[in-house]
């Protein structure tokens, strides 16, 4: 997959070096850059959920938060197969992120 993407960043180009573009085909280079180093990062962010996900499975921890202990419900296990936290400590530890 990282190949695919890898393939489709323009700064993999080596004609790209040569080519003294246009300031708007170096803007649509740069967006098409940022595009593809974001897909790659959240590629590689789920395939680590995931691994984590398949840990917690072998030691007989999934489905139990790593916060509190109690156990995920099983609706939010199907919606997110990779949740760590339940809903309650989910939201306490967005909320101490920052995140909404």
């Amino acid at each position: 997959m990282n190949k695919g993407l890898k393939g489709e960043d323009p700064y993999n180009d080596p004609r790209r070096v040569n080519d003294n573009a246009a300031v708007d085909t170096d803007v649509a280079e740069q967006v098409d850059h940022d595009r593809v180093s974001a897909v790659m990062m959240e590629t590689k962010r789920s395939l680590i959920n995931i691994r984590k996900a398949l840990a917690r499975i072998n030691l007989g921890s999934y489905g139990v938060c790593a916060k509190c202990g109690g156990m995920i419900d099983t609706d939010r296990l199907a919606i997110k197969p990779t949740a760590e936290y339940c809903m309650v400590c989910e939201r306490e530890v967005e909320k101490k992120n920052g995140k909404k």
